[in-house]
């Protein structure tokens, strides 16, 4: 599984708001400079966020955008997918839909698995676990195995 550029930058992002949430909007220019972020690639970054519900924008002089939900209901898989799409395809495609014959019908299993997994973490973190430092145990666990660390 690779996590794209997109999906760094938006969570980066989201975590941005979550901390300053209760100031008022923030504006694209300072969460980009917070980040270091491209200001252009973030807008885009911003608007899929919108459409998608997890941020909201206001206009003009006070303008700028917010969270549109608290932090504890937004999870890093909500906002992975509000960039991207589903979080883990096989060739563009959902696991779901695919199928295998022959030798090769013990991936499809594998993919549901990893799919599985990959969920159950990014969609056991909040935002606001983030914006606290505060990972789930079972988070915390598996960054803490040296193999992890390892790049084989």
């Amino acid at each position: 599984m690779r996590i794209s550029a997109r999906a760094d930058y938006a969570v980066r992002a989201v975590l941005e708001l979550a901390v300053r949430q209760g100031n008022g909007p923030v504006k694209a220019e300072e969460i980009a400079a917070a980040q270091g972020i491209p200001h252009k690639f973030l807008e885009g970054i911003l608007g899929d966020l919108r459409r998608a519900g997890i941020v909201d924008s206001r206009r003009g002089g006070g303008g700028g955008y917010r969270l549109a939900h608290a932090s504890t209901a937004i999870t890093v898989a909500d906002v992975i997918r509000g960039v991207d799409g589903p979080i883990v395809s096989v060739r563009g495609e959902r696991p779901t839909d695919l199928s295998y014959t022959g030798t090769a019908e013990p991936l499809l299993p594998l993919w549901i698995a990893l799919r599985a997994n990959v969920r159950r973490i990014l969609e056991g973190v909040t935002v606001a676990d983030l914006a606290t430092g505060t990972l789930p145990e079972a988070v915390r666990a598996l960054a803490a195995e040296p193999a992890a660390w390892e790049n084989p």
